[in-house]
Formats: C-alpha cells, sequence, structure tokens
C-alpha cells in the first residue's frame, strides 16, 4: 500500500506540474489541493493508470470526471478562501468537492444520480471529509434552504446562467459556469457585487449536460 501511494504520488506531482502549473494556475490553495486528493480513487480500479492524465474519464451514468486542468482552473477562478461556503452542483465522482473541501469552510454538493450520489457518499466517508455535505437532487435548481453561498461551481453544461443559481450567491459571491450548446461552451464567471452582476468569459470548454428544471431537459 505505502509503494502504490509512493507511486500515486508522484504522478500527482507531475500532473500538478506538467498539466496545471505549465498552464498558468498559480494560487498556491488549489496547487496543494491538488497535489493532495488521490484522483484515483474517484475513478474505477481499471482505471488508476490513466487517473493522472491529461484528459476526463468515465464515471458511469454516461458521466465523466473532468480533466485536472479543468477542476484547478475553475477552482481557482472561484477564488476561495479558508472561510468560504461553497455550492457544488453535479458532484459526480466527487473529486471535484474534495478539492474544494480541502480550501474552504463548507461544501454543500447536490447530485441528481443516485449511483454516484451514493458512491461518492462512501468515499467521502472513507477519506473523512466531513465538511462536504451531500444532497440528492435536481441541482439546476440549487440549494436555497443553505444559500446564500460565497461560491457556486457547476461541473456540467448549462443553456444560460440559471437565475436559480445566481440569487443564491451573497454579496461578493462568484459562480463559475459553462454556459452553451450541448456540445461546446464557454465557461463563465459571474461575480456579485452591490452594483449588479459582472460577467467574464473564462474560454472554451466541453462539459455534459447540466439537467435539471433550471438545464436540459432529459
Amino acid at each position: 500500500m505505502e509503494k502504490e501511494e509512493m507511486k500515486f504520488g508522484r504522478h500527482r506531482e507531475e500532473m500538478v506540474r506538467k498539466q496545471i502549473e505549465a498552464r498558468g494556475i498559480t494560487d498556491p490553495r488549489v496547487l496543494a489541493a491538488m497535489r493532495k486528493v488521490p484522483r484515483h480513487l474517484f475513478v474505477s480500479e481499471a482505471l488508476w493508470d490513466q487517473a493522472y492524465g491529461d484528459y476526463p474519464l468515465p464515471i458511469g451514468a454516461q458521466q465523466t470526471i473532468s480533466q485536472p486542468y479543468i477542476v484547478a482552473e475553475m477552482t481557482q477562478a472561484l477564488q476561495l478562501t479558508e472561510d468560504d461556503r461553497v455550492l457544488e452542483i453535479g458532484t459526480g465522482s466527487g473529486y471535484q468537492a474534495a478539492i474544494l473541501a480541502e480550501i474552504g469552510y463548507r461544501v454543500y454538493t447536490v447530485e441528481r444520480i443516485h449511483t454516484l450520489y451514493i458512491a461518492a457518499r462512501r468515499l467521502f466517508d472513507r477519506l473523512h471529509y466531513h465538511n462536504i455535505i451531500m444532497r440528492y437532487s435536481d441541482g439546476s435548481a440549487g440549494w436555497e434552504a443553505e444559500a446564500p453561498f460565497d461560491a457556486i461551481i457547476v461541473t456540467a453544461g448549462a443553456p444560460a446562467i440559471p437565475q436559480s443559481l445566481v440569487s443564491q450567491l451573497g454579496p461578493g459571491g462568484r459562480l463559475v459556469i459553462p454556459v452553451g450548446d450541448q456540445h461546446t461552451q464557454e465557461l463563465v464567471r459571474i461575480y456579485r457585487d452591490e452594483h449588479g452582476i459582472q460577467r467574464t468569459s473564462l474560454g472554451g470548454c466541453r462539459f455534459v449536460k447540466l439537467i435539471g428544471e433550471h438545464g436540459w431537459r432529459m
């Protein structure tokens, strides 16, 4: 087990150096989280040798774990502090939530696919992520009972920015979300201040569809 962890530790270090730092991710908390979280545990054992590659991987139910760089880019764009309460829409494998939990105070994450919800919950317990709170529901509606949030991250592509999520941002809140059609999207950051909403484009991307009342229909 120790030998295996040393191997994957080397893979994580190489992933961070070649895929993440080399592309301009500079937030030391993001880099530290990417170096720490065992990404291979968030995919099936058959894919462990590919877990630190520069690409997404299938996790079942026609969903994927995002490319490591995209995880880092979206996390850095949230500009998290250790006191922040973060909402994630689309738990998936749980990897993005684990990265967020290494940085923020508390992470709320919503998953609509029951098999993924159960698998992620078990893995969070195994890895002792007690600051991650899960919900099995339509993530496109957010989590109004726990709002407002300091940051919201959406790990699936939406046809438009859901007002349901914007309304759950607190003052100074940040929302990072892919927006576009069912094939390609633009990664967008929304910042809410006293003057209203500011929108910034972070470039092109491609995600699975955000399914739900405020996203794509099945």
